[in-house]
């Protein structure tokens, strides 16, 4: 059974995973200053999961899935969750939050080379083209001696670009699995097993877990809009716009946070953007372009539609 496209939908999708995630960063940021990675992350998704089953069960939606869904719930959490998100939060420990969203703003050229290497489809010049902006973009911002020269700063890159494979292949095992039906409530069992899997993460890191009453105020108002909005808003919308978008149309959304992390984090936490930065910024917005405009092109979208799978470009 296939997600309806329903326009209105799409465009508030697209608006949570553009700018509601965008924002995930510096709230990551905020957090991890003051507990553990893993423990945070944990938290999080288990609680966001728990939230969402019990509002899947107040819209009347069957929480029963099969086994087959079942793991495949803990193979897409696992990807996208437990590996991508856990050790990204623990990135922001040694990176700036524009840094570490524009690292992951390559995701659509890793989504376009596996979609190459799997289905063997054939990519457009238009969409290398979008790529190549968007890799210009990375160069122009880590080039930057006074960035480079942060302590870790490499140890940081490294487990972002980690991040960024999981997850870009996770956009390709979601698209194409048997998963729930419901997006609550596939969101649900994602949330609910990586929250789980973070928790072992953690207790085999020898995590030092505190109560929330505890915590600062600033991180408690951090977890709280990461479980509403971060979590339960965007990522329901994530799961549904891979449903009924492609992949790699996706992935834009990572040309798009870098510019809302690093405004953010320019505002509340002082990290520097400079007129290199800007520049980076404004030559990944450029990819995005590039990237969409292809799938407006109604004559070759027609005649691809009628071709065998394996020979479609992308």
């Amino acid at each position: 059974m296939s997600s309806p496209r329903n326009p209105l939908f799409i465009v508030l999708a697209f608006f949570s995973i553009y700018f509601i995630w965008g924002s995930t960063y510096l709230l990551n940021k905020v957090a991890v200053t003051e507990l553990p990675p893993f423990m945070l992350a944990s938290i999080r998704f288990m609680t966001a999961g728990i939230l969402i089953f019990i509002l899947a069960k107040i819209l009347g939606k069957s929480l029963k899935i099969t086994r087959k869904q079942f793991l495949n719930t803990m193979i897409a959490g696992f990807l996208f969750l437990a590996f991508g998100n856990g050790i990204s939060v623990w990135a922001l420990k040694f990176i700036d939050t524009g840094i570490a969203a524009l690292v992951i703003s390559a995701q659509p050229l890793v989504v376009l080379v596996l979609l190459y290497l799997l289905d063997g489809k054939k990519i457009l010049p238009m969409s290398m083209v979008g790529v190549a902006l968007g890799i210009s973009g990375i160069y122009l911002l880590v080039s930057q001696n006074e960035i480079v020269s942060n302590e870790n700063f490499y140890l940081g890159i490294t487990m972002i670009f980690a991040c960024l494979i999981s997850w870009s292949f996770g956009s390709l095992f979601v698209g194409r699995s048997n998963l729930p039906t419901n997006h609550f409530v596939n969101t649900a069992y994602q949330m609910f097993t990586a929250g789980i899997m973070l928790g072992i993460a953690s207790l085999l890191f020898n995590e030092e877990w505190s109560s929330p009453d505890i915590w600062s105020g600033r991180t408690q108002l951090s977890m709280i809009l990461l479980v509403i909005f971060g979590s339960i808003v965007a990522f329901t919308s994530f799961n549904y716009l891979l449903k009924v978008v492609s992949p790699e149309k996706v992935a834009t959304s990572t040309y798009v946070n870098p510019v809302i992390a690093m405004l953010l984090g320019w505002y509340f936490l002082n990290e520097q953007i400079t007129t290199q930065s800007i520049l980076a910024a404004s030559i990944l917005l450029t990819g995005v372009f590039f990237i969409n405009t292809k799938k407006k092109l109604v004559i070759f979208s027609r005649f691809t539609s009628k071709l065998p799978l394996k020979n479609r470009k992308i």
